[in-house]
């Protein structure tokens, strides 16, 4: 099921440094499905090397077309990750209108994908000019919401500022580089109280297709600040659709349609686009007048903190196919003394790392099965 043989390599697309514990995942996730599939694990990959069997990628970031083409990746089955017309397209900005029809934006800006994804994302506003700033996150507030201001190329809630009233907001925007606002742009979203945030992804590799929900979860780094601490996930085989059986509850069926939602108006918008790896993040909770509010924060295209949970439920339904659903998960720990359970997978663990997570670990915790 694994089609013809391929040499898996990691690939350092972004411009941004990863950290260690990043990189190690990274590294981790392309030596186990080389492993799964019966591939071989070719290292990071290098231009100009000769490989004897075709390359399979495992990007660090989601790829342009124009990278895509250079290192010959024509469709989802060269590599797991994704890859988009536009830079722009991988990060948060889509997910939000412009503040004006005349608003600055990049070449191969969609107007029309805002009004697709109107009630499976929050309020928010995308800004590329840092004069629209200001006005776009007060008139925000002046519906009632806390604003959450983004930087688009940030992770694991990175790079993210919350703020009550106009003098907030005056403060964060003076702060900002405008340079990297034209460039990059900024998003202003608003704020939930109380707060789940879901995970909806799946995944197609080697021939097998996996699709999953469930939670993340957020503890506190060694500096006291709330950072991702790892996901739950009930992974089923096949794509969205097979996951309707398994959503339990309002708001894993909610989180399931913002998603396909999403993900079918991307689609729609940018025809050049496709991945074999896809994560949407969705948050529910309560906006500041009490509403109950469910919506896709943002999209990943690329390996993500799930990537490593996702490739141990591959292994397990690799080794029994029958299996009708599996509970994963991973886990990014900062406390000195937490252990890895006995079967667990590691893929990062530095008991005097500097900064960053200390352990991290995959993991299945339940199998139901046979499949009907």
């Amino acid at each position: 099921m694994t089609g013809p043989l391929r040499t898996v390599v990691t690939l350092r697309a972004g411009a941004l440094p990863r950290s260690v514990h990043e990189r190690a995942s990274q590294a981790w996730v392309a030596r186990r499905l080389a492993s799964i599939l019966g591939w071989e694990f070719g290292g990071e990959y290098q231009p100009g090397r000769h490989l004897h069997r075709p390359a399979y990628f495992v990007p660090d970031e989601t790829l342009t077309a124009t990278q895509a083409a250079r290192l010959g990746i024509d469709g989802e089955a060269g590599l797991f990750g994704g890859v988009v017309p536009h830079a722009f397209v991988a990060s948060k900005v889509i997910t939000h209108p412009l503040p004006a029809a005349g608003s600055a934006a990049p070449e191969g800006w969609r107007h029309r994908l805002a009004a697709e994804l109107s009630g499976a994302v929050l309020s928010g506003f995308s800004v590329f000019d840092p004069d629209e700033i200001q006005a776009a996150g007060e008139r925000l507030l002046d519906e009632g919401h806390r604003v959450r201001l983004k930087e688009p190329q940030a992770r694991g809630g990175n790079g993210q500022h919350l703020v009550a009233d106009r003098a907030d907001l005056r403060a964060v925007v003076a702060g900002l580089d405008p340079a990297l606002v034209r460039r990059d742009g900024i998003v202003l979203e608003q704020h939930l109280e109380d707060a789940t945030t879901c995970s909806v992804g799946e995944i197609r590799v080697g021939g097998w297709r996996l699709a999953y929900l469930g939670t993340q979860r957020q503890s506190l780094d060694r500096a006291g600040q709330e950072v991702y601490a790892g996901s739950s996930l009930r992974v089923v085989q096949g794509g969205f659709d097979a996951l309707e059986a398994v959503a339990s509850g309002p708001l894993e069926r909610e989180a399931l349609r913002s998603a396909r939602r999403y993900d079918a108006a991307v689609a729609a918008a940018y025809p050049g686009f496709f991945a074999s790896r896809r994560n949407y993040d969705v948050v529910a909770g309560h906006d500041a007048r009490g509403h109950w509010r469910c919506g896709v924060l943002e999209q990943s295209w690329r390996l993500g903190g799930a990537s490593p949970a996702e490739v141990v439920a591959l292994a397990a339904l690799g080794r029994d196919a029958t299996t009708a659903a599996l509970d994963v998960a991973c886990h990014e720990s900062h406390d000195p003394g937490h252990a890895a359970p006995p079967g667990a997978e590691v893929h990062f663990h530095d008991a005097a790392a500097a900064e960053g997570p200390l352990l991290k670990y995959a993991c299945v915790e339940d199998v139901r099965g046979p499949a009907a």
